[in-house]
């Protein structure tokens, strides 16, 4: 074989090397592709499922008869509610009227950092429900704010308004107010009532604007 034929012979070896490469990274390009259109519809609706399962958590399934997903509001980060992302507020209807709002609201002097909450609201400005959606709280502790370890979240607020409770009187009872406490851990429930106090008077200030503003888009 002459040195011509040698480099030909290996022109030729290394461009079917580079085909077959190709093909391989076409295909596996063609299944990825394949495989996310296929897995896509299944895991949006998992995340509807789920997100459809924390707001119910928070409202009573009687208080609304729409998609509550489809009938949201988009709030600006910052400000009484205390987020430092954008966030959707979603609205329950009932016969096509509003009859509550959930808001989410972050609460950021926790013992151990922020705490996040969905605090859902009657268009009277009573409150349905509040949880908490994540913390860094001391297990077995702190963490007693979480309806997973104890019912003081939902003893504490359910049914509460700035009506019913006046604003010096939000606060935990070691500091003159009126809401339990477990001693040892005040900081915690400290900061989520005064989460939950901003995010009704946020709701009693927009109101209007809540009820009234079209539905936006996800």
């Amino acid at each position: 074989m002459t040195e011509r034929d040698a480099s030909e012979s290996i022109t030729r070896h290394a461009l079917a090397t580079a085909a077959i490469m190709t093909g391989f990274s076409l295909l596996a390009t063609v299944m990825l592709v394949s495989m996310h259109f296929a897995t896509r519809a299944p895991i949006a609706e998992s995340e509807r499922e789920a997100k459809l399962r924390l707001l119910e958590q928070v409202l009573p399934h009687s208080l609304y008869d729409n998609d509550l997903l489809q009938d949201s509001v988009r709030i600006a980060p910052g400000g009484e509610l205390g987020n430092r992302d954008h966030t959707l507020a979603y609205r329950a209807r009932l016969e096509g009227a509003v009859s509550a709002v959930i808001l989410e609201a972050t609460a950021p002097d926790g013992y151990s950092g922020d705490i996040r909450l969905l605090v859902a609201i009657r268009a009277d400005g009573t409150l349905a429900g509040v949880r908490v959606l994540a913390h860094k709280e001391t297990p077995g502790l702190g963490d007693y704010i979480d309806i997973a370890h104890s019912d003081w979240i939902r003893q504490n607020f359910d049914g509460q308004s700035l009506a019913k409770t006046p604003d010096d009187a939000w606060k935990v009872k070691k500091d003159g107010g009126q809401f339990d406490y477990m001693a040892g851990a005040t900081i915690t429930p400290r900061a989520v009532v005064k989460a939950v106090h901003k995010t009704l008077k946020y709701f009693d200030a927009h109101r209007q604007e809540l009820l009234a503003a079209p539905a936006a888009k996800e």
